[in-house]
């Protein structure tokens, strides 16, 4: 980075620091503006953490990808409509030439926040230290080799890539520039801001950037706070402490429905509510008890009641928006007489009278593993551990901002999560992801080699239509063996004050903070 660029984030900082410890003070709209005339947003945000696995802003590090590209940060080659369908971005056409090379074509005069040229040399080394420090993006991509002409990269792959954009389309997939570092987990990429201060589980400071190739911007700085409490961030949105967020929990949305003084932009998602057996755990391996847990839960009523409609009860890993979502396929409904006639046939009845099923003198209980950073699943948590009673099945819940390493030591009967399960507009990525027998979030250690052969076969497959087909019979599969449930799709919302424009819902829940975004 060169001296005048950083004198002039140098300054962009304390301008930041400054209006960072007086926001709380004011409490009317004209917080919004400095005394020198810089417009200002701060937003609250119940995802940038350690436990979503975003400690900084530097996409190749685990999950951070998603606070660099949701905050403006950095950019990918593709971007997803509205109906997520890949579309040009800092790409501005492909070829597929063969079944293992594509051709990509970069978008002229777009600079990093370094001062560096976007040219087909720094995507190049972008992308291959991307392979060599993120293993899922390894796993996904199967680069092999790569070629930087001007603008034109050619990338090779080691096998059949059907997927291959619709990937580079993933957070992981921003454009960054090696070469200046990443130094406090900072990365220069080419989007409207840059970030200046991040600090994971507290708050991220972002400065416009003056040279953004894709138009004005409108907001000189935005500050993200982290809550993890959901009650601090509706009081926070109250108070105007905040002016916009994301994670509000539902039962606080009625609050700000129909305010003039707020608004909510709100769209279906494919982040889905869901969980996974541990096929090691011993209770687990009965597949009676597990297919007695998913009958025992009332997604409906989660949906309705305690999600107040902010939420559509799920099938298999995608809504049904998608060809190949709710609809194609088919999983037990809630039905706790049936649930309770499984156990019995299992051999857990109540022998003792205390309302839980027992065997061999033990009770049939549970541990439900999950974190309370998406404010939904701790609820979830205590509605199933209300609804499981019923059946007799005792839930001991572990809502803990650990979850990931109780999950990677299998200390859980039932893991539940959640995922963006298309984040890529391709249906292949939850299964690469989360399920196939090697896949890095399969906690569950669940193993099936005829869905592995099913995955693979996807993962070779062109052909569009063929790809939906593949993605039913996957989602069936693991549906049969009762190895995940699927409680909720999320209408994912975003609540700002009503002088906030441009903050806007998105399907794939990125670009949250883009040029567009504008306060009065």
């Amino acid at each position: 980075m060169n001296a005048k660029k950083l004198i002039g984030t140098a300054l962009s900082v304390v301008l930041c620091a400054s209006m960072l410890a007086g926001c709380g003070n004011q409490k009317n709209e004209t917080e919004t503006t400095t005394e020198k005339g810089k417009k200002t947003l701060v937003i609250g945000d119940t995802t940038f953490n350690s436990s979503n696995e975003e400690n900084n802003v530097n996409p190749h590090d685990a999950y951070s990808g998603w606070a660099c590209i949701r905050y403006g940060i950095g950019e990918t080659l593709v971007k997803y409509s509205d109906t997520m369908e890949i579309e040009p971005w800092l790409a501005k056409e492909w070829e597929n030439v063969d079944e293992l090379t594509w051709k990509i074509t970069l978008q002229d005069n777009v600079k990093f926040s370094s001062g560096r040229d976007m040219d087909a040399e720094a995507v190049k080394e972008c992308l291959e230290h991307l392979i060599e420090n993120h293993e899922r993006a390894k796993n996904d991509l199967k680069i092999d080799s790569m070629e930087a002409d001007g603008q034109i990269l050619t990338i090779h792959t080691s096998e059949p890539k059907p997927a291959l954009l619709n990937y580079l389309g993933d957070p992981y997939g921003c454009i960054i520039d090696v070469d200046a570092g990443f130094d406090d987990g900072i990365v220069a990429g080419t989007g409207p801001y840059i970030a200046v201060d991040c600090q994971s589980d507290d708050h991220l400071t972002l400065v416009k950037n003056e040279d953004y190739w894709g138009g004005d911007v409108k907001v000189d700085n935005v500050i993200v706070k982290s809550f993890s409490d959901g009650s601090a961030l509706t009081a926070a949105l109250q108070t105007g402490d905040i002016q916009g967020t994301y994670g509000l929990q539902y039962d606080n949305y009625a609050l700000f429905d129909g305010n003039p003084d707020y608004q909510i932009s709100s769209v279906a998602t494919s982040r889905c509510f869901f969980g996974q057996f541990n096929m090691k755990s011993e209770l687990m391996q009965d597949q009676n008890v597990r297919k007695a847990i998913e009958m025992g839960i009332d997604k409906d009523g989660f949906c309705s009641v305690i999600m107040e409609g902010r939420g559509v009860p799920a099938v298999g890993a995608f809504p049904s928006s998608f060809s190949y979502g709710n609809d194609a396929v088919k999983a037990p409904s809630y039905d706790p007489e049936e649930a309770k006639k499984l156990l019995e046939e299992s051999g857990w009845t109540d022998t003792d009278g205390d309302g839980y099923a027992d065997k061999d003198g033990k009770k049939l209980s549970i541990t439900w593993l999950t974190y309370p950073t998406r404010l939904e699943q701790p609820k979830l948590a205590e509605y199933a551990q209300s609804t499981l009673k019923d059946i007799g099945i005792e839930v001991n819940v572990n809502n803990t901002a650990d979850h990931a390493t109780y999950a990677k030591n299998g200390e859980f009967d039932v893991y539940v999560s959640s995922l963006t399960t298309a984040p890529t507009g391709d249906p292949e990525y939850f299964f690469t992801s989360t399920v196939v027998s090697d896949a890095a979030k399969n906690y569950g250690k669940y193993s099936n080699a005829a869905l592995d052969d099913i995955v693979t076969k996807m993962h070779e497959t062109f052909d569009t239509d063929e790809r939906s087909k593949l993605a039913i019979e996957a989602q069936q599969t693991i549906l049969d063996d009762d190895a995940y449930f699927f409680v909720s799709h999320l209408n994912m919302g975003l609540v700002s004050k009503a002088n906030v424009s441009g903050l806007a819902a998105h399907p794939c829940d990125y670009y949250e903070i883009t040029a567009d975004l504008e306060v009065k």
